[in-house]
């Protein structure tokens, strides 16, 4: 199974966790996690998406290389959420979204009003 890791934004720590609880209650379970990090860290946001392979039955270690091989590859973008981070002060976390692809991709066709 292969997997995708995303910076998607900086949110306050209240509305992430009412979004987290909305996700829920209202979808089935997919193949996509939401997680949030204080810190715009490597090992920061490894600590973040470390519940989730146990939880979703994952291989602990892809995931791993994943985000690794994100944070090795995507050095403008982790600079730029890490100022926003910075920015919008303690009270919030920068968003990512770790998930398999075929899950993604599903997804993305849902929101596109695709039918798979």
């Amino acid at each position: 199974m292969k997997y995708s890791f995303d910076l998607l934004g900086v949110s306050p720590v209240l509305y992430f966790f009412n979004q987290q609880q909305q996700i829920q209650q209202q979808k089935p379970q997919n193949g996509v996690e939401y997680v949030g990090a204080y810190k715009c860290t490597l090992d920061a946001l490894l600590e973040s998406v470390e519940p989730v392979p146990p939880m979703r039955g994952w291989d602990s270690d892809r995931v791993v290389d994943t985000v690794i091989n994100f944070w090795m590859n995507n050095s403008e973008s982790i600079q730029y959420w890490k100022e926003r981070l910075q920015d919008a002060g303690s009270d919030n976390l920068l968003v990512a979204r770790v998930g398999d692809i075929e899950s993604l991709q599903a997804e993305f066709e849902s929101l596109l009003g695709k039918n798979s």
